[in-house]
C-alpha cells in the first residue's frame, strides 16, 4: 500500500483559504445574477414611450384611479423587451457552468477533508476512495462517505 506524508494542520489551513475563496465566488455569482436581473428590469422595451405600459381598464374616477377593487391583471405592468430576453438567455446558457463551479469547489473541499480525516485515522484505502470521489465530483458519495458524523 502507498505511504503518504500529510500534515493535517496544513490541509486545514488550506481548506480555510479555499473556503474563503469559494464564499467569495458564491457572493460574486449572486451579485452577478442580481445585477443582471436589475439590468433586465431597467432595460426597457422595443416599444416607444408610453406604449410600454398596459393601460388601465375598467371604471375610473376623475383623478384616473380605478373605481373599486381591480384585479391584479388589470393593473399596469411593464412589457419586457429584447435586452431582458437576451439576458435571460445568457443566464440560462451559463447556469450549468455556474453549478459545475460550485459543485467542483464543494467536492474538492469535502474530498480533501474526508481524505485527511481518513489518513489521520490510518485508513489509507478510505482516503484514496475519498480523493477519487472528489476528483469525479461525486458529492453524494463524499457526504455519505464512511458513515461517520463529523
Amino acid at each position: 500500500m502507498a505511504s503518504w506524508d500529510i500534515q493535517p494542520q496544513g490541509v486545514q489551513g488550506q481548506l480555510k483559504v479555499v473556503g474563503t475563496h469559494a464564499e467569495d465566488l458564491g457572493k460574486a455569482l449572486n451579485t452577478l445574477l442580481a445585477d443582471i436581473q436589475e439590468a433586465a428590469l431597467a432595460a426597457g422595451t422595443a416599444v416607444p414611450g408610453t406604449s410600454a405600459m398596459t393601460p388601465m381598464r375598467g371604471p375610473m374616477t376623475p383623478s384616473g384611479k380605478p373605481l373599486g377593487p381591480v384585479a391584479p391583471e388589470l393593473l399596469p405592468h411593464k412589457v419586457t423587451g429584447p435586452v431582458a430576453a437576451a439576458l435571460v438567455e445568457y443566464v440560462n446558457g451559463r447556469k450549468k457552468g455556474m453549478k459545475a463551479m460550485a459543485d467542483r469547489c464543494q467536492a474538492a473541499v469535502l474530498g480533501a477533508a474526508k481524505a485527511t480525516n481518513e489518513y489521520v485515522q490510518g485508513d489509507l484505502e478510505a482516503a484514496k476512495n475519498a480523493q477519487t470521489a472528489a476528483r469525479n465530483v461525486r458529492l453524494e458519495a463524499l457526504k455519505d462517505f464512511g458513515g461517520k458524523k463529523q
